[in-house]
């Protein structure tokens, strides 16, 4: 069992980052990959390990507490890695922790993989459990050409992988293409998250 890896990022996809740790490549699965970038400084990632019949998985979080809220998570009947990653991904543990407390159903079906049912269990596992301090931090959006844009496709590409449907996205597509401001995969990712989760 893994508690971190400290290496450097030598590539990041919509749905995982290769992390070089002496010589070795480790894939990752993490909720926002763009939120990290390639180079050649050593970056720590809070690791958690899934092993099954047929594979063996590696989820890495910037934080430990994004890993403990993540191991939270899976421990509710109902919510699989995948879908536990699309719960992380808004990266808003406050308003996660805040949706369980206060019994907001309608907060958590926003999420894919997320129907009514599993949000009660959420809410009846983990009501009293949850005490998360939010290290979120809002990057405000800069200016961008609408047209040829890889950072937003790359941003719906990762929407899709947390399993977002292709009509949501399209809807999403067009409300990012009218911001004014945008910046970069990542503030696309979270904006694009906030609209589906809204």
């Amino acid at each position: 069992m893994y508690e971190y890896l400290d290496g450097i990022i030598t590539s990041v996809t919509p749905t995982y980052l290769s992390l070089e740790v002496a010589g070795v490549g480790y894939l990752v699965h993490v909720a926002n990959p763009y939120q990290y970038e390639v180079g050649d400084a050593k970056q720590r990632l809070y690791i958690h390990q899934s092993v099954s019949d047929t594979n063996i998985a590696l989820y890495g979080f910037a934080t430990l507490e994004d890993k403990h809220l993540y191991e939270q998570l899976l421990n509710v009947s109902g919510i699989g890695a995948k879908s536990g990653l699309a719960i992380m991904a808004g990266n808003d543990n406050d308003g996660l922790v805040q949706a369980i407390q206060t019994s907001d159903v309608k907060f958590l079906t926003k999420f894919p993989g997320i129907g009514k049912k599993t949000a009660q269990q959420l809410i009846l596992d983990l009501k009293d459990k949850l005490a998360i301090e939010s290290a979120t931090a809002e990057h405000p959006l800069e200016s961008q050409p609408a047209n040829t844009n890889p950072q937003l496709q790359d941003a719906l590409s990762a929407l899709q992988a947390l399993g977002f449907k292709d009509k949501q996205l399209e809807m999403v597509q067009t409300r990012l293409l009218d911001l004014s401001e945008v910046q970069t995969t990542e503030a696309y990712l979270r904006a694009g998250l906030k609209l589906l989760t809204k």
